[in-house]
């Protein structure tokens, strides 16, 4: 999986939207319910690294695979949706796994 530049991408998103998940679901109750401030700020710290990880990333398989402008657009939208690299992760692996650029049997 590591060894293209999609599958780097597709850990990178796996990464950032469990981040993006736990920040949502876990240190923001945990800061607003009990007042521990902390696992935001830890979680917090954790996930904006990991989201400039993504995004390079992103640019970095723009870059490779000649990706269109809307395709990296979406690739980097989805980061700031909640569950939305999971999905996104989808049409990422059916272009792995076919080697085709999008547009090509699995559109955007």
């Amino acid at each position: 999986m590591l060894s293209t530049g999609i599958g780097r991408l597709r850990a990178a998103g796996m990464l950032e939207g469990l981040s993006f998940i736990i920040l949502l679901f876990v240190a923001m109750p945990l800061k607003y319910g009990l007042g521990m401030d902390m696992a935001v700020t830890i979680v917090g710290a954790a996930h904006g690294g990991l989201f400039i990880l993504y995004m390079l990333a992103v640019l970095f398989v723009w870059i490779q695979r000649r990706w269109p402008v809307p395709r990296a657009m979406i690739a980097a939208v989805v980061s700031v949706i909640p569950f939305g690299p999971f999905v996104f992760d989808r049409s990422l692996r059916k272009e792995e796994e076919l080697g085709t650029a999008p547009g090509n049997a699995i559109g955007l």
